[in-house]
This record gives structure tokens, C-alpha cells and sequence, in this order.
């Protein structure tokens, strides 16, 4: 009861001091989210959007949509977008008007890893192997769905960073057609004792763009990600803009953001 008073006095003070003030307090709208069963992973999965100024107005313009792996509010998307919205600035111009979907994590360790047969591997990642079935959401049901419910062109971006980056290269490699850029920050591709680099890369379809960005992370990290380049670079060149870029004033945690940028600066997406 008691509780219950002092809460009732709470919202008779906040409305007073709501009312004598002529404040008005309401959400702040940037995206929204939206959430469905798939049936392919089995589970309820969500996923953030941003959709680009504009949108409600003008019915008969189609955009292109960037997926973004790590893409939950409290991860990667909200810089994400925000940084997609201020490359629409009409005074920047830098990237075309664009719908972001970012995809909310569950347990990433499974969704972005192929299995290993590395000890380490699976004793620190013992939820992993998931990989597979994860692409084929993405490609046989999530783009379908993102496509039916919002008015999408041809045009599809991915970008991944970590271990994200990881499944990126993945797709990369095995799936080129499935997206016609790929923006791929500090690639998790010590994975499974490098057996992605070690792999062949014969792409049937060539992609409009590779971008690559590391930080100042490691021997490794800096290795993996250069040899990515060095590897794809002799297959895709005169076909694929390709761009690598380390940033030494950077670390893991800290890379994406600028990386993304650069790479939306440096990368022709018109």
C-alpha cells in the first residue's frame, strides 16, 4: 500500500512539474525493430532498422540495405546507422540514401564460426560451428523477408567485424554472389588454425567492392588480415574496387567505426 501511495505522489509531482513547466517529454525516434520466428534457426530472432530520411515520403524510391553482423542496440548499431545518416547529409553525399538492418546476436560464437578442430578453439568457443545454417538464414530467410517488407533495390552491403568479420570472409569465399560489398573489420581468421586462408578462392561472381581495415592489434590480427588482402587481391583485380587500410592509432575495440567510415569514403557506391 505504502509503495503504492508513494508511487501515485511521484506521478502527480511529475505531472505538476510537467504541467507548470510545459515540458513535453517524448521518444526520440531513429529506427525500430522488428522481431519474427525463423524457422530455419529456430528461434525468435530480431533485428534493428534504420530507414533513411525520406522513406515515408517519396513511396516510389527503392534503397540499397546494409547488413550489419553485431547489429543489437547495446553492439554495433546505432553508430552504424548513425554514421549511414551522416553520410546522407546532401552536403557530404558520400554514400546513396540507404536501409541498415542490423541483426541482433543470440550467441554469436555459434552463429559466426564454421566448426574446428583446433583444441583451443573449442574449449574457449564450445557453442561453435554454426556458420552454415547461419548463411543460410541470412540468404534464403532474412533477405527475402527484408526485401518484402521494406522497398529494397539489388544493391546489398555486409559488414562484419571480428569474429563477424570472420563469417564475412566466409561468405566471401564461399557465397560471393550473396552481397555486392563487403566491408570486413579485423577478420577473427586465426579461426581454425587459418583454414579459411588456407582454402582456395575461386570466386564464380565478383563482388563490386572488398573493403579491409585492422587496427594495432596483434602480430596476428594484422597478419590474417593482410593475407586476406594478399589473397583475394590477384583474383578480383580490375573486376573488384579493393581497399586495405591499418589503422595504427587504433585498437580491436576501437577500429570499426572509422574503418566503416573510410570505407564508405573511399569505396564508389553510386
Amino acid at each position: 500500500m505504502v509503495k503504492t501511495i508513494i508511487k501515485l505522489i511521484s506521478l502527480v509531482m511529475a505531472f505538476s512539474v510537467t504541467a507548470n513547466d510545459d515540458v513535453i517529454i517524448k521518444p526520440f525516434e531513429f529506427a525500430h525493430s522488428m522481431a519474427f520466428e525463423s524457422k530455419m534457426l529456430n528461434q525468435s530472432r530480431l533485428i534493428n532498422v534504420y530507414l533513411p530520411d525520406g522513406y515515408d515520403e517519396d513511396k516510389s524510391t527503392t534503397y540499397p540495405v546494409i547488413y550489419l553482423l553485431d547489429g543489437s542496440k547495446d553492439e554495433d548499431f546505432i553508430h552504424i546507422a548513425g554514421l549511414v545518416q551522416f553520410t546522407n547529409f546532401p552536403w557530404l553525399n558520400i554514400l546513396p540514401k540507404s536501409i541498415v538492418v542490423g541483426i541482433s546476436n543470440i550467441d554469436r560464437k555459434h552463429d559466426f564460426t564454421t566448426p574446428s578442430n583446433n583444441a583451443l578453439d573449442k574449449k574457449e568457443l564450445p557453442t561453435h560451428g554454426g556458420a552454415k545454417n547461419f548463411i543460410r538464414f541470412l540468404d534464403e530467410e532474412l533477405r527475402p523477408l527484408v526485401n518484402k517488407q521494406y522497398r529494397t533495390n539489388s544493391t546489398s552491403t555486409l559488414i562484419g567485424q571480428s569474429l563477424g568479420g570472420l563469417l564475412a570472409s566466409e561468405i566471401l569465399f564461399n557465397h560471393t554472389q550473396m552481397f555486392d560489398h563487403y566491408v570486413i573489420i579485423s577478420p577473427s581468421l586465426w579461426w581454425d588454425d587459418e583454414s579459411l586462408l588456407a582454402s582456395k578462392f575461386e570466386p564464380k561472381h565478383f563482388p563490386q567492392s572488398v573493403y579491409i581495415g585492422v587496427g594495432k592489434e596483434g602480430d596476428v590480427m594484422e597478419r590474417v588480415a593482410k593475407a586476406l588482402y594478399q589473397k583475394i587481391s590477384p583474383k578480383l583485380k580490375d573486376k573488384t574496387q579493393l581497399k586495405f587500410n591499418q589503422f595504427s592509432q587504433l585498437s580491436h575495440g576501437d577500429t570499426l567505426h572509422l574503418a566503416v567510415y573510410d570505407a564508405f569514403n573511399t569505396i564508389n557506391y553510386q
